[in-house]
């Protein structure tokens, strides 16, 4: 229920009629006409630029055009109360209080489903995550792990199938790192052997911490030959490490739906059978590569290798897919677990990137085209760095796991809740400064609290009238709304806007903002009615209006269905 898209619809239908009784003329490739919000001093319920996209092939002045279009219009939409022209030639249109009333009444019905986007369809699979499983998930990691999950919700409340994947890198050198690290923990804590001082190992607390797991579980014996129990010992000690992220995952409220681990398709020769297919398709070829840019030539060792013709499909270069050992690079890897993707049958993919993933773009969507067809859609959002600051200063917490603050550490410090919501108060494409004040405050300066606690004041208006906030309230028709209450539904209205938007763009974070909006006309609303009598949800004697109560309702049901995308609870008392 997308009040612009509808109307856009409608006015459309409306110019065309007029175009068969040859009093307009409209172009066979016209765009730009729009339905929006007018700006702020201007106070009509939406505006119509028609007038100004077709007054050059009409011949007239956008003024003139307008005056012509203002009294079909209003001929056509009785709901329509008034038509103001506002330079160089904007419909800015009125409703008859009435059609709020019916509008409201659509909301309270529709209830969870307001601000669904009719749409096709689709099978999505969404990575996000997928940190090396070698320690506990940093603030870093939270906010491609919330962009990744809301994304999911998204998709989710628009009736689209979604899986949540978690790409687990368990193989190469790093692995071998984390592996050596626990051992020498266990010989360290078995055998008093001191930990070597080396900067490949592993030095946190966490690692102490899995090694002694690892000792009381007791299904390894004997650690005096190593070679005998590396499986085994890998086994373990990455089980213990996945379980960590996971409870990681869960403190921000994230769960996901399949885990697909490297080591496996290694294991299943899945690299080597997509570079087979690859190579049948002519785009796998043995060659040389001239040295990466900023790289010393005299250090750059040429030699023939085997190279994927990813310049082919819009990247920078041709990509290796092997060492210099012979091993794959993680590249191969990649082109091994797309492709796993794409045989899962998914109509888009979707993968959430940290920012120093960014180069990595272009040949990841090289390979998806080249193993699919180009029939297969990827999407990749980067999620850019986090910094911490409290009392304007960049903010240290304990580093007990490591050189590094841990997801675990943020949500102790500040909560589930204002992480996911203040992860999402930018863009995923910009730095986001996160500021521990701020979020711990009760003030308007702390949106998730704002937002919540208009939600709270909500629910005490009902709880005071004892009405029960989810039973349909019988809408006055006569009731006129005043001028404040008709801003915050105009508000209302352009939900499935940013619902849509947010959608089409994969932008969630415009999710957040509006609500903040949304909220602060609600607040300022309620602080009107501290000092006149008129503006209170409750008058005197106990007396309320419906409509007002209903205005409430339905502000509620768009709080409640943006903070449940958001991962965000909405309590009722604060």
């Amino acid at each position: 229920m997308n009040l612009f898209s509808e109307y856009q619809i409608k006015i459309f239908k409306v110019l065309k009629s007029l175009e068969k009784k040859k009093l307009i003329k409209i172009p066979s490739n016209l765009k730009g006409i729009n339905i929006e919000l007018p700006p702020k001093n201007q106070k009509a319920d939406i505006s119509c630029n028609a007038a100004m996209i077709l007054a050059k092939v009409n011949g007239l002045q956008p003024n003139e055009l307008a005056t012509m279009l203002k009294k079909h219009l209003l001929d056509n939409f009785k709901e329509f109360k008034q038509i103001d022209i506002a330079n160089p030639g904007f419909l800015n249109i009125f409703f008859h209080y009435s059609f709020w009333n019916e509008y409201l009444k659509k909301i309270i019905k529709l209830d969870k489903k307001y601000g669904l986007i009719k749409c096709y369809k689709k099978k999505y699979n969404i990575e996000f995550v997928s940190a090396n499983p070698t320690g506990p998930l940093h603030v870093g990691h939270s906010r491609g792990a919330v962009l990744g999950d809301v994304l999911s919700n998204l998709l989710k409340f628009n009736g689209h199938k979604v899986t949540k994947e978690y790409y687990v890198n368990d193989y190469g050198g790093q692995i071998k790192n984390f592996l050596m690290s626990v051992y020498y923990r266990i010989l360290e804590i078995k055998e008093k052997k001191p930990f070597p001082q080396n900067q490949d190992l592993y030095p946190g607390d966490y690692i102490v911490d899995i090694a002694k797991k690892i000792i009381n579980k007791n299904t390894i014996k004997d650690y005096s030959n190593l070679d005998k129990i590396y499986k085994k010992l890998l086994k373990e000690s990455l089980n213990f490490s996945i379980k960590l992220i996971m409870d990681n995952l869960n403190q921000l409220g994230i769960k996901h739906d399949n885990f697909v681990y490297e080591s496996n398709l290694i294991k299943d020769k899945e690299v080597s059978k997509v570079i087979k297919k690859l190579e049948k398709k002519n785009f796998i070829y043995k060659g040389k590569l001239n040295a990466p840019k900023g790289e010393k030539t005299q250090d750059w060792v040429e030699r023939n290798q085997l190279l994927f013709k990813s310049s082919l499909f819009g990247d920078d270069t041709d990509r290796p897919l092997q060492k210099a050992d012979g091993t794959w690079t993680y590249f191969a890897g990649d082109l091994a677990y797309h492709a796993n993707k794409i045989s899962r049958k998914y109509d888009i993919l979707i993968n959430v990137l940290g920012a120093d993933h960014a180069g990595y773009i272009k040949r990841i969507e090289a390979a998806t085209k080249a193993i699919s067809n180009e029939k297969v859609s990827l999407e990749c959002k980067v999620s850019q760095l986090v910094k911490l600051y409290k009392n304007n200063q960049p903010f240290k917490m304990s580093k007990r796991k490591g050189d590094y603050i841990t997801v675990e550490d943020l949500i102790k410090e500040v909560g589930k809740d204002s992480t996911r919501f203040i992860m999402l108060n930018r863009s995923n494409d910009v730095e986001l400064d996160f500021d521990f004040k701020k979020v711990t405050e009760k003030s308007k300066d702390n949106p998730v609290f704002y937002v919540q606690y208009a939600y709270a004041r909500i629910n005490s208006i009902f709880r005071l009238l004892k009405i029960d906030l989810n039973k349909k309230i019988k809408i006055e028709k006569d009731y006129s709304f005043n001028e404040h209450e008709i801003e915050i539904l105009k508000k209302i209205s352009e939900w499935p806007k940013c619902v849509e938007t947010s959608l089409n763009k994969l932008e969630p974070h415009r999710i957040p903002f509006y609500l903040y909006q949304l909220v602060t006309l609600f607040h300022s609303y309620w602080n009107l009615g501290k000092e006149n009598k008129e503006y209170r949800f409750i008058l005197e004697k106990g007396n309320y209006s419906n409509s007002r109560l209903a205005l409430l309702q339905s502000l509620s049901i768009v709080i409640k269905n943006g903070m449940s995308i958001l991962g965000v609870s909405t309590p009722r008392i604060m």
